[in-house]
């Protein structure tokens, strides 16, 4: 679910996998690997995407909007 989300926000936005590979800084065939799931998603290159698009990670991740956070 996670490569298909990352993949949904380029589409949506008409974005080329070229300029967000841009904004990460990597190269578009290793965004290709990343977006097609043969490539694992470093957590610091998920930030990036997530600021890029301006979503949570909870969005790109699919996790369920009731979570709790731990107390401290």
């Amino acid at each position: 679910m996670l490569y298909k989300k990352i993949k949904e926000l380029r589409v949506d936005r008409d974005i080329t996998q070229f300029e967000i590979a841009k904004a990460l800084g990597i190269s578009q065939g290793n965004y290709s690997f990343i977006e097609n799931g043969v490539a694992n998603l470093k957590a610091d290159d998920l930030v990036k995407i997530c600021r890029f698009y301006n979503v949570s990670a909870d969005y790109i991740l699919d996790l369920p909007k009731d979570l709790e956070y731990p107390k401290r």
